[in-house]
Order: structure tokens, then sequence, then C-alpha cells
């Protein structure tokens, strides 16, 4: 008799206290902030609500990538152009929600279009005034980009060090071109000054705390979706892969396939981590396409712990809020401390800290059934 899949993922006991944890924050931070005066010690501001919003955003693109790194040994370098990509999707539609409200108060065009001297509406903007049409773009748009690159990366058997500098080169490239103001897309300036989503203003303090839930939420939907993928029978294919991928062909499996298939779904993931980013921090510009802020996230999911999935999303949230920390009292030390950081991690905690965590309780218990036994 098989046990259900709820009972599965729960058996797992960082799932479950990843549940236990998201689950106490997606409540208290909310009733902190709404039903808790703002003279209290325990009001929780609408910014840091924002603040924290923003960082379960980068914990789900974490967990995306840490689905293709750490479960089939995919070092992705350019997974923040799958997170911009979504997020430029989002910021289409909510440019187009501000209409006449706008600086020069077109009810089609733009600002920046209008400013350019645009006639009318570029083709790759059509339909994004509806929000299941731009949901849809959210994940099809990184997901096709995904699909492409991966069918020819995988086909040709690129792996290791020279598939992380391609998919470096995809992003880089991509952030070339949305730099260009002629591509449609707001330029250096990129896409901000938005008005309201579905109708509710996005400044409203209601709003920015619905977009946090949502968020928790969509972060603890990776995750399970993760776990269910990786515990299933085509996740140890993924993980035979990882450990031995010339092995895993000789035994017949379609290497390509198993792994155009993660890489995909990884991808739509951070899509969905970049439009549920760009509403809580009000933009998104080219800059999320840069090279250095994909390798942010390698390191996000290094210092959580590589193959871990809780550990990934841990490791987003605990050095972003150290950037956020160290960029305000020394903003020019904090590549330097990033650079520490990953140093440190990768010679006293090669498996991150969740992973050390868990070796170390297994080494324990192994230590106490060893001592359980009696000598003879």
């Amino acid at each position: 008799m098989r046990t259900p899949i709820t009972i599965r993922l729960l058996s797992d006991q960082r799932i479950a206290w990843f549940m236990a944890v998201m689950a106490i924050v997606i409540i208290a931070v909310p009733v902190l902030n709404l039903l808790v005066p703002q003279g209290s010690p325990l009001h929780v501001p609408t910014y840091i609500v924002s603040l924290l919003g923003k960082y379960l955003a980068y914990a789900m693109l974490a967990v995306a990538l840490d689905l293709v790194w750490g479960y089939c040994g995919i070092l992705s370098l350019g997974h923040g152009a799958f997170f911009a990509l979504g997020g430029y999707a989002m910021g289409m539609y909510l440019m187009r929600q501000i209409g006449p409200r706008g600086v020069y108060a077109h009810p089609i065009l733009p600002d920046f279009m209008v400013f350019l001297n645009w006639k009318e509406l570029p083709v790759t903007w059509w339909g994004f005034s509806n929000f299941g049409y731009a949901m849809l773009m959210v994940m099809l748009v990184p997901g096709i980009l995904a699909f492409i690159f991966g069918w020819f990366a995988f086909r040709s058997r690129v792996t290791g060090v020279y598939l992380s500098i391609i998919t470096q080169a995809m992003t880089y490239a991509l952030m070339l071109a949305f730099f260009r103001n002629d591509m449609g897309f707001g330029g250096n300036n990129g896409l901000t000054d938005f008005k309201d989503i579905l109708g509710f203003n996005i400044q409203a303090q209601g709003t920015r705390v619905a977009l946090f839930v949502l968020t928790g939420l969509f972060l603890v939907a990776a995750v399970l979706v993760s776990k269910f993928v990786t515990s299933s029978a085509y996740g140890k294919v993924l993980i035979a892969i990882r450990d031995a991928e010339s092995r895993t062909r000789f035994l017949g499996y379609r290497v390509e396939r198993f792994k155009l298939l993660v890489f995909t779904l990884s991808a739509a993931m951070a899509g969905i981590a970049g439009a549920l980013y760009v509403p809580q921090v009000g933009i998104i510009n080219p800059s999320e396409f840069a090279p250095g802020f994909s390798i942010e996230a390698v390191i996000w999911v290094a210092v959580g712990g590589r193959g871990t999935l809780v550990g990934a999303a841990l490791g987003a949230v605990l050095v972003n809020f150290m950037k956020t920390w160290l960029t305000g009292a020394a903003p020019e030390f904090w590549l330097f401390g990033l650079g520490a950081l990953f140093i440190v991690v990768t010679l006293f905690l090669p498996k991150g800290i969740i992973g050390t965590i868990s070796q170390w309780r297994a080494a324990r218990a192994e230590r106490a059934a060893a001592s359980a036994v009696p000598a003879e």
C-alpha cells in the first residue's frame, strides 16, 4: 500500500520544520503589521513587510537553483535571467495598468515610449493588459528560453564549467539587449512607477501584506514541488546523473531529457519568483540580468546547503539580510564580506548550514548507536 504524498513529504523532518516556520511567519508578520499599533515595539512597519517579501522571493529563486544544481549537478550561472524575465512580464502588466495616469497621460503607451516618440504599442506588449495572459508569460517565457537553451546544450553534452560559462554568457547577452531603448522594455531605467495590481493600490498597506503572504505561500509550494520531484523515481535518476552522468547514460537513460525537464521546471519557478519580487520592490531593470546577481544566488545555495532545498531558502534569507545590514552600515565592504563568506563556507562548511547540521546529527546518532551495542 502506497503512502499518501502529503505524509511522505511531511515525514521529512526538514520539510516539516520549514512548513512550521513558514506558517508562523506568514501569520505573524501580517498580524504584527495590521493589528499591532504603530507605537508598539512589536509593530512591524510596512517597509519591513516588503523587505521580507523580497527575501522570500529570493528564497524561491534559490530553491529553483538548488533543484538543478543540488540534485542534478547543473551549476547554472544564469538563473538570474529567468528571474528577471518573469519580473519583466509582471512589470509589463503593471505598466499597462497605469493607463492615462502616467506623466504623459497616454491611455495605452507607457511614459518611456511616449518620451521616445513611439507611435504604437510593440507586438511584444500585446496582451499584457490581461492579468491571466501576463501570468502565463511569467512562466512560459523563462520556460521556453530554458527549453531552447537546454535542448542545444544538453544534446551537445555540454557539462561542468563549460555549461556554467555559457549560462553566464546567456544572461549577459540578455542584459545588453535589455539595456537598449529600441528593445521596448524601458532601457537602462527599466519599468517602474507602478500604480495598482488587480485594481488594488500597490502602495497600500493591505496590498503589501497580501503580496508578502502570497510570496510565502508560493515559496512553500516551490519547496514542496521540488521535494516531490526529487523524492520520486525521476528524482532518483537526477541524483544518479549528478553523481555519475556517464554511468547513468550507459544504463540506458536518456540523460538529456531528464536534465531538460528539470532545467525548464526550474526556470519557470525562477520566473514566478521574479514576478512576485517586482510589485514589492517597485521596479525591474536590466541590472537583474547582471551575471553578478546569478553568482550571488549560487552563494545563497552554497551557504544554506546544496541539495537540501530548505537550506537554499535559508541561505537566501540570511545572505540578503546580511547584505541589507552591511550595505547600510559599510556599503564599500559588502563585496569583500560576500567573498569572505563564500571562502569560509567552502573551507569550513562545504555542505552548507543545513547540510553540516544534518551531518553532525547523523554522526551523533551513529556514535550513540555504536555505544548502545553491548561489548562482547
